[in-house]
């Protein structure tokens, strides 16, 4: 066969396939020829847990050619490590590990924010003690996790109170380790958040001697990377919209709420219906003056050495902000 034949073998054989691949394009549907997407969803126990089993961000994103996957984590923080090293696209925590994470170069941003949650954060006192305000807390032994939300509770309730934070003496426990120490008396406090708290209450007889309200807000944000965020803010938009439509749902339908939540974490239904009815529902886009508490954590954190430098919270501020 001449060269002249050979080329025109080839370009009859190169059409031919062209062609069979267009067919093939026209009549596959559009969500799966698009480019296709994952939301990798880190998650904790709690109400992520539930958007999960109701399967509702699946059904909202999959038009959208996007499939999601999720990632069960123990903590906030473990959960940062994750997107840090890009492992997850989105997930939930406290107020106090974005910090940490901002401050050690986590590209993290800020996608959304809960109400304000005061009440699901108190200091614990075992019932016999003779504690009466948070003025006597002066040279106590107080458990709580390093660098938590209740870390930056604690130090703004005792300045509230007169009291500075080198009047106290810390003892750094994870919640398990803590309710052990209390249960033993081997502090005097404990300073938690739920379902620890109402847990304690419950099986302990513990007080309360002071929750958050009028002291912090102790809201919960949902967080994404830089990029992702950048790249696929419709697909966060939905997540959050159906985050809000289970935090709606669960401020008329508590009961329920605290069913779903115990069967999630293996407790008692009446200790769940205790912290399900101190708490506040809603979730809420970014604002300046969300961010703006954040600071004042970040700030607090940094006087207290527990941050390496001093960060500006709207460098994670999302997009949709300006």
């Amino acid at each position: 066969m001449s060269d002249n034949n050979q080329n025109r073998a080839s370009r009859r054989r190169l059409l031919q396939a062209s062609m069979g691949m267009a067919a093939v394009a026209a009549f596959t549907p559009f969500a799966v020829r698009a480019a296709q997407r994952e939301l990798r969803v880190g998650y904790q126990k709690g109400l992520l847990s539930l958007l999960k089993k109701r399967g509702t961000l699946e059904q909202r994103l999959a038009p959208l050619g996007v499939t999601v996957k999720w990632i069960e984590f123990s903590a906030g923080p473990v959960q940062l490590e994750a997107l840090n090293v890009g492992s997850i696209d989105f997930g939930d925590v406290g107020e106090a590990p974005p910090i940490f994470a901002q401050a050690n170069g986590t590209p993290i941003v800020y996608i959304a924010a809960t109400v304000p949650r005061p009440a699901v954060e108190a200091v614990l006192i075992p019932a016999a003690s003779a504690i009466r305000t948070v003025a006597d807390l002066k040279g106590k032994k107080i458990a709580l996790n390093k660098g938590s939300n209740v870390h930056y509770f604690l130090v703004k309730l005792l300045q509230k109170n007169g009291l500075n934070y080198s009047d106290v003496n810390p003892v750094w426990l994870s919640p398990a380790d803590a309710r052990a120490a209390f249960e033993k008396g081997v502090v005097d406090a404990w300073v938690i958040w739920e379902p620890f708290l109402a847990a304690a209450e419950k099986t302990l007889s513990a007080r309360i001697l002071a929750d958050a309200s009028g002291v912090v807000k102790n809201r919960a944000y949902y967080f994404s990377s830089r990029d992702y965020s950048q790249k696929n803010g419709d697909v966060l938009a939905i997540a959050v919209e159906e985050l809000n439509r289970i935090d709606i749902w669960g401020r008329a339908n508590r009961s329920d709420l605290a069913a779903e939540l115990a069967a999630v974490w293996g407790l008692p239904k009446p200790i769940v219906d205790t912290l399900v009815a101190r708490s506040s529902f809603g979730t809420e886009p970014i604002t300046r003056s969300i961010l703006a508490e954040q600071q004042l954590i970040a700030d607090t954190f940094f006087d207290l050495k527990l941050i390496p430098r001093q960060i500006d919270v709207r460098d994670a501020a999302p997009a949709t902000l300006g």
